[in-house]
């Protein structure tokens, strides 16, 4: 068995572990700071809207000569709007430019014909509407709405409202921190983006069913034993599938990753920065959020609940009486009467003496 194996193993066995929950109060600090970051990220520099969304045209070329860079700063100059520009294949360009009125598309498609030297019509020019872009974008929070919905009823039947709960904060923290690093890093926002934000909540819940489903487990008829408080329960649940989590969160990555960094970045791709960007950060944050954020907050709320309150005076209180039997200063100092030398060590089960008489006869 390999190193991880061999580790996962005695995490779930609880031979090894860390404390994850006792830590909560440092999780959530780290947690507030990245997603005040994110908010002001968002407030300061908002979002690139997609043409998809703030409406504009896209002027698609044939085979010429002129480079990308100088039919951006046409189609800039033109329309008095920035211009993303693509090279199609075979020497063709795809340029989108946002927010242009039907009246600066034609003069934008004009400066283009002239820049590359062939006519207008052979300009093939899309207009979309400022409209389609917010049917889509209701479209987008009414599907969120109710995604998070049906979760929450889900997870309050098949487990309980705290966990949902939980799970619903997780879930806001990850759509929090994905949207604002959007607008930090200035990506546009297209329908691939939303594709990405709700194919990222998936995953973010998966980590956390899988936590909770072996909380849920670990902590039945916890009331009746006095050797863990629910907190350190949830904590080896959590230690328990951390290895898991880490290798499914891992392979998830590595492809998403191929996408983002070879496919957007070396080969030029753009399109697939839309969807890889809001796949990459919503999996590396559901992650985390699953075991930093979900877990602990789980067991803060039911540390709340009257029973588990009991349940904790009562572990503190056995632990106590053992330190203190445990503690001979605390004791009575009685005689004890030493062992023979020949004796094994206590807690050592080892051959019974024989007498010597019974040694002679069997000589």
């Amino acid at each position: 068995m390999s190193r991880l194996g061999t580790l996962g193993a005695r995490l779930y066995r609880g031979e090894v572990g860390y404390d994850f929950v006792a830590k909560r109060k440092i999780w959530y600090g780290i947690s507030i700071l990245i997603t005040i970051t994110a908010i002001v990220g968002l407030a300061v520099r908002g979002l690139n809207m997609g043409i998809e969304f703030s409406g504009g045209a896209i002027f698609n070329t044939d085979k010429t000569s002129v480079s990308a860079e100088a039919a951006k700063q046409t189609a800039q100059q033109a329309s008095g709007h920035t211009a993303v520009v693509q090279k199609t294949g075979e020497g063709k360009l795809r340029i989108q430019v946002s927010e242009l009125s039907p009246e600066q598309s034609r003069t934008t498609q004009q400066a283009l014909a002239k820049k590359l030297d062939v006519s207008p019509d052979k300009i093939n020019t899309d207009i979309v509407g400022p409209s389609w872009g917010d049917e889509i974008a209701n479209k987008a929070w009414m599907g969120l709405a109710i995604f998070m919905l049906l979760v929450v009823i889900y997870l309050a039947i098949a487990f309980e409202w705290r966990m949902a709960i939980a799970a619903l904060v997780a879930l806001i923290h990850d759509l929090t921190i994905t949207v604002g690093i959007y607008a930090l890093v200035g990506f546009e926002v297209t329908p691939g983006t939303v594709i990405g934000l709700l194919t990222i909540l998936g995953y973010s819940l998966y980590d956390t069913v899988v936590v909770f489903d072996g909380l849920k487990e670990s902590a039945k008829d916890i009331t009746k034993q006095t050797r863990f408080t629910y907190s350190e329960i949830a904590n080896r649940s959590l230690n328990g599938t951390l290895v898991r989590s880490i290798n499914t969160t891992v392979v998830a990555l590595l492809p998403v990753a191929g996408l983002l960094f070879i496919g957007g970045g070396f080969l030029g791709a753009g399109m697939l920065n839309d969807i890889s960007l809001a796949l990459f950060v919503g999996l590396a944050a559901g992650a985390y959020s699953s075991i930093f954020i979900a877990t602990p907050l789980v067991a803060d709320l039911k540390e709340r609940d009257p029973q588990m309150k009991a349940l904790t005076r009562r572990v503190e209180a056995k632990r106590a009486a053992r330190s203190a039997k445990a503690d001979p200063s605390q004791d009575e100092q009685e005689p004890v009467d030493e062992e023979p030398q020949d004796a094994p060590p206590a807690g050592v089960v080892g051959q019974r003496r024989q007498s010597e008489s019974r040694k002679g006869k069997r000589r």
